[in-house]
């Protein structure tokens, strides 16, 4: 297997996890927060999904966006699950594309926008997608529970 392939062997695998995850999450459930200040259940999703495309940017794109409080707003806009699931299958598309098509020599060579990873390969971006959505899936799992919901075991 190509290192390429593995790489987004990695990110589809974070998907199914993810996926896993909202499973038991029904549209009525997107608005739903513990608190006003936190995420919704969309809201994770659609951070979860503009952080894909935020880490795809920074390494094989434009740089990194720094307007974090535009890119939490944005976030925090998207009320409906389906739609923010949708956002999600995209970026990882996008991701995967990306990752897929790229030569061992590209992933190896370094991140060009140093404000973040700073000398890091643009294949790490895969471990950080991945720690990242495992993050926001703990949050979701601990949603579900407070909604009266058994999240799924996510590695079956």
């Amino acid at each position: 297997m190509s290192r390429a392939a593995g790489l987004v062997k990695e990110l589809e695998t974070s998907l199914k996890f993810f996926k896993a995850t909202l499973a038991v999450f029904e549209e009525e459930d997107s608005e739903f927060a513990p608190q006003a200040d936190l995420y919704t259940v969309a809201g994770h999703v659609a951070h979860a999904a503009d952080s894909v495309e935020w880490f795809v940017e920074g390494a094989f794109g434009k740089g990194w966006n720094m307007d974090f409080e535009g890119l939490i707003a944005a976030a925090r806009a998207v009320t409906s699950l389906k739609d923010a699931v949708e956002w999600l299958d995209r970026a990882h598309a996008v991701a995967v594309k990306a990752v897929g098509s790229a030569s061992d020599e590209e992933l190896s060579a370094p991140i060009p926008d140093r404000r973040i990873m700073a000398g890091a390969p643009r294949a790490a971006i895969v471990g950080a997608i991945v720690d990242h959505s495992a993050h926001h899936r703990g949050s979701l799992a601990v949603y579900a529970r407070l909604l009266g919901k058994v999240p799924a075991m996510p590695y079956q």
